[in-house]
């Protein structure tokens, strides 16, 4: 990586022991490192239950205990496992803005999360609760801005989103943090693209960390899961209750397995973003291309607020083509570039996002996900593609 080296950066690598060892039990001859999931609707729960430290399934499950204490230990505060980002998405605006109150957030932040918050269907929390939800740019004083306007009208959260999905659009977490706590607000922040790892939100300010664990936290693209870290454990308690109340709980399968995959995230992530690095310069460079976004290239509008607050810059980039048709092309004389939606997997993909709908980007707009294939047969596969359009 040209703009930051990480490879030999001590904080990561610290890191990467953290990683390795998070949430692994104590040292018990004769047992695994990680315990098996464990599958169990009710427990053996004799007398007061309270006494008890598994009761029901629905309420908590031993390999959502040892997964949510490797995130904790990542995260730095209390963490819940949801069964996937918006099921933890939906819990935190559910539980932490209350009725009659107000939401700023990004307007180019993930389509879902917009409208739930936006475009209620009947019976939806917010169209019930008379939550105004106000919306402005990442990029700029935008949301500073929305802040300041909506202040009297009592802010309850600031909904963040840095790097953006799809635009790669970066705000000053800390900054942003600062201002909506003077007006009495909470501030969430959507890591998924970061993850943990990169970009830590509560250290930076944030009351309110969400993930989806389907992508790169877990990087096989075989899962889908989410979490919630808070800095209050009061509001762990909420969110807690919210889950247990209404269900939305994951399989002690797949929470095992997040786990499993989680001990990997340093030498995934990391290669993805030396990979990711190496391919936005190549971009740059291609004629067929245009508005190549990789918060790690020195000229990228969004480098300065991300080379502050991240260790390394993901492994997500974005691109147009001239058009729809030519994006088909270079799909069709790809053979290493998947079409597949989502990110953070190991195997590199893209997607012509314009075809979902809902976000504001040209018909040729490519988010590419890099993977872990050699960086020379990446380039060398994109350059055969992108010389047939």
């Amino acid at each position: 990586m040209t703009a930051r080296d990480v490879s030999n950066d001590a904080a990561t690598w610290q890191s990467a022991t953290r990683v390795v060892r998070a949430g692994l039990p104590e040292k018990v001859a004769g047992t695994p490192y990680l315990p098996g999931p464990v599958f169990a609707a009710p427990y053996h729960t004799p007398g007061d239950p309270l006494l008890s430290p598994y009761t029901y399934g629905r309420f908590h499950n031993p390999s959502w205990t040892h997964y949510e204490a490797a995130l904790a230990e990542m995260e730095g505060g209390p963490c819940l496992l949801f069964p996937s980002g918006m099921a933890a998405t939906a819990a935190v605006l559910a539980t932490l803005v209350p009725p009659g109150s107000t939401l700023v957030m990004p307007q180019e932040c993930y389509y879902t999360t917009r409208v739930i918050a936006s475009q209620p269907f009947p019976g939806a929390w917010f169209a019930s609760q008379g939550i105004k939800v106000v919306m402005a740019p990442t990029a700029g004083d935008g949301l500073l801005r929305a802040l300041e306007q909506e202040a009297a009208h009592g802010v309850a959260m600031l909904w963040l989103e840095t790097p953006t999905n799809p635009g790669l659009d970066v705000c000053d977490i800390a900054l942003l943090a600062a201002k909506a706590h003077e007006v009495g607000a909470l501030v969430a922040v959507d890591n998924t693209t970061a993850t943990p790892l990169l970009q830590q939100p509560l250290a930076l300010g944030a009351d309110v960390c969400v993930v989806s664990d389907t992508k790169a936290m877990t990087g096989h693209a075989d899962l889908v899961l989410g979490h919630v870290a808070v800095r209050d454990a009061q509001h762990a308690e909420q969110l807690r209750l919210w889950r247990t109340r209404m269900g939305v709980i994951p399989g002690p399968m797949e929470a095992w397995l997040a786990h499993r995959s989680l001990g990997t995230l340093h030498v995934r992530l990391m290669q993805q973003c030396r990979s990711a690095m190496a391919i936005a310069e190549f971009l740059s460079g291609c004629a067929q291309v245009s508005g190549v976004r990789y918060p790690g290239l020195p000229n990228d509008p969004s480098h300065a607020i991300a080379a502050k607050q991240m260790k390394a810059f993901g492994g997500v980039v974005s691109f147009e083509l001239p058009s729809a048709e030519a994006v088909a092309h270079f799909f069709a004389h790809s053979r290493l570039v998947y079409e597949a939606t989502s990110f953070g997997g190991l195997h590199t993909s893209a997607e012509r996002r314009a075809r979902w709908g809902g976000d504001a980007v040209s018909d040729g707009f490519v988010r590419m996900s890099v993977g872990l294939e050699d960086v020379h047969d990446l380039i060398a596969d994109l350059t055969t593609a992108l010389a047939r359009l």
